[in-house]
Formats: structure tokens, sequence, C-alpha cells
């Protein structure tokens, strides 16, 4: 019978692995402080019209079935 293709977990100490981590994180480039709050309010304002559009169709679709129910 085959077994199935598992992949290996390597054996790595605690310490390599986290000295690993920390070099890869020094790696990345990083946003500055104004790319970031320029992000989020971006990402906020998009979560609002969002929100706003939903609620929106909810208010309509309510209506709507409040008149073809009858209620």
């Amino acid at each position: 019978m085959d077994t199935p293709n598992v992949p290996k977990i390597p054996n790595i100490a605690p310490v390599a692995f986290f000295k690993e981590v920390v070099s890869e994180l020094k790696k990345v480039t990083w946003p500055t402080r104004t790319e970031t709050i320029k992000l989020t309010v971006i990402v906020i304002a998009i979560s609002i019209a969002v929100g706003i559009f939903i609620g929106g169709l909810d208010a309509l679709f309510v209506q709507a079935q409040k008149m073809l129910l009858g209620r």
C-alpha cells in the first residue's frame, strides 16, 4: 500500500528557527509612518463605504419584502 506524500517537517532547534525568522524580518521593506497612515485611512474609508452600501441594499430588500408580502 502506498503512503501519501506527506511533507516532512525539518528538525530545527527553536533557537535556530528564531534566528532565521529575525534574519528574514530584516529583509522586509517596511512602510513609512505616512504610508501606513494613508493606507489605514483608505481601508477605513472603503470599509465604511461598503458598510453603507450593504446597509442600503438591506434596507431596500426589507422594504421590497414588506411590499411583496403585505406586512
